[in-house]
């Protein structure tokens, strides 16, 4: 016997997606302008910064398209809907970090042997421009950051770049009152070793919920203890919970009862959603002493 318990979709508001399109156009024009300056003064750590920034327009970019496709309703071959393209959007984007942070990284360490001339204060100055634009654009996905994990990370993640850009606007500052041209390059190893464990973090999550895996978020064991505390069910076997998407967590399981006609199965689905967040619950209920199920575990 078969109960289908989820409590549907979720979808992000349209304040999100402004969200995201005002970001891409903020953090756009700081990146032209950022790189522009990076180049004409000769500066590894503005450069390294506007590589993140480029990176986080890609990011916004992708995140995007990826929400936008996730509000496709299913059809006869997407039968869950498109919401995986959230968890493909993040595999992309840790590509894509990966990449240009080793690349500007490798730079870093061929200007810190042969250290030339910058200028330290106006270094600072445009990373300081960077510190208001990465502040502004986090303002954009507070209001939604604890209703959207896919907007928490964006949130968190151009906060961090806020306190990265402060980080260089230090290093122009230091070249400027000492001299220390080996400092510059420095800071932007120092960046790209932050960017890298960002990244890296990113890349293992978005493998997971790529491969079925449990959401980082949850434990499986928290979620079969609370099924078997279900009153009349006497053993849960079978158990998967996945990810939809970024946003969406489902779950099937075999409860195994000994009362099937006792079991408040809305009751299940609503202390689901409201203790784990998973929206598409599953349940097939077999019967004590029934056949034994060759799902079993």
């Amino acid at each position: 016997m078969f109960f289908n318990v989820g409590a549907g979709h979720h979808h992000g508001p349209p304040t999100v997606t402004r969200a995201f399109v005002l970001g891409v156009i903020i953090n756009s024009a700081f990146v032209v302008m950022e790189a522009a300056a990076g180049l004409f003064l000769g500066s590894i750590a503005l450069l390294t910064d506007a590589g993140h920034n480029l990176a986080d327009v890609g990011s916004l970019l992708v995140g995007l398209v990826a929400a936008r496709l996730a509000e496709k309703r299913s059809s006869s071959v997407y039968t869950y809907g498109l919401g995986k393209s959230t968890v493909l959007a993040a595999l992309i984007n840790a590509t894509f970090l990966l990449v240009s942070t080793g690349a500007i990284g490798y730079a870093a360490i061929v200007r810190l042997t042969s250290p030339v001339p910058i200028a330290g204060e106006k270094v600072a100055l445009v990373a300081f421009v960077g510190i208001i634009i990465n502040g502004a654009s986090a303002l954009l996905f507070f209001k939604d950051r604890h209703h959207d994990l896919n907007v928490r990370a964006a949130y968190l993640h151009l906060l961090a770049d806020a306190g990265i850009s402060l980080g260089v606007v230090v290093a122009g500052f230091v070249v400027y009152l000492t001299g220390w041209m080996w400092f510059d390059p420095a800071v932007g190893i120092l960046v790209g070793v932050a960017i890298l464990y960002g990244a890296f973090s990113l890349m293992r999550d978005a493998l997971r919920l790529s491969l079925d895996g449990v959401p980082p978020a949850l434990e499986l064991s928290t979620v079969r203890d609370y099924l078997l505390s279900v009153d009349r069910v006497c053993d849960v076997h079978d158990l998967h919970v996945w990810a939809m998407s970024t946003t969406e967590t489902a779950l099937t399981a075999h409860l195994v009862t000994d009362d099937t006609a006792s079991l408040s199965f809305e009751e299940i689905n609503e202390e689901l959603f409201h203790r784990f967040h998973i929206s598409h619950a599953t349940l097939q209920v077999e019967p004590v002493g029934g056949a034994d199920c060759r799902q079993r575990c």
